[in-house]
């Protein structure tokens, strides 16, 4: 939340800021997130980030529900997301949609008016598309031009699909290890890889592993799954034609 103390950390750790993930209403008209942009995007100077990652939260707790979108609603989401991408790119920022489970962009039909009703580029989240009901393969296929930014995961779409029929609820399906090391679920991320590299995809790609914690970790806990999930990467890359 401090900018120039996180720019301080960022440099002792040699390391660099790519954006963040901004989670912010964006379909309550009359209700105007550009005050709220620009107060992030000012902090986005100081750490020298480069990539707006939204998502068009419900404005309910979690992501176990949400409303459903009226047309107004739609109209709202739609106009707000391209008043964005255009401050964003006034001060050098990419802006890209995240479709999410329990926001109001979560379905493949909702990700298609997106598509269809804005400008905006996608952030391809590979787990929270599958489990929204999309392939994240066939989209990085059929509109690669539109996708500016990567979110690897992968996904077990048994519990996936127990997700979609509402038999489990979202964290349930997290703590139940949905998200699984990349190369072990479902999601085909060598496919993904391959389709937007066709296409010149010059963006990033972004290592998640999300999970719950419910008890003590044993030995390396959660690292233990982000280095097969970085090495599985490393692997899919240097089989790429750089």
């Amino acid at each position: 939340s401090d900018p120039d103390r996180a720019a301080r950390v960022l440099d002792r750790h040699h390391l660099s800021s790519v954006g963040g993930f901004t989670p912010l209403v964006l379909h309550v008209p009359g209700q105007d997130p550009l005050p709220e942009i620009e107060r992030i995007l000012a902090g986005y100077a100081e750490t020298g980030s480069s990539v707006l990652v939204l998502s068009a939260d419900s404005g309910r707790c979690g992501y176990d529900t949400r409303p459903v979108l009226d047309e107004a609603g739609w109209a709202a989401l739609l106009v707000n997301l391209d008043r964005i991408r255009v401050a964003a790119a006034d001060h050098g920022v990419l802006a890209v949609l995240h479709p999410h489970v329990g926001t109001m962009v979560e379905t493949g039909p909702e990700v298609q008016r997106v598509l269809e009703g804005s400008l905006i580029a996608l952030c391809l989240d590979t787990g929270h598309l599958l489990i929204g009901g999309t392939d994240p393969a066939d989209l990085a296929r059929q509109v690669p031009d539109r996708i500016a930014h990567a979110h690897l995961k992968d996904v077990n779409s048994s519990i996936a699909d127990r997700v979609r029929s509402g038999r489990l609820s979202y964290t349930e399906a997290v703590r139940d290890g949905m998200y699984r090391p990349l190369g072990t679920g479902d999601v085909d991320v060598a496919a993904i890889v391959s389709a937007l590299g066709q296409h010149g995809y010059d963006g990033w790609y972004v290592l998640e592993q999300d999970t719950i914690l419910t008890g003590e970790p044993r030995g390396d806990g959660p690292v233990t799954d982000v280095r097969a999930s970085a090495d599985y990467v490393r692997s899919v890359l240097r089989a790429w034609p750089s």
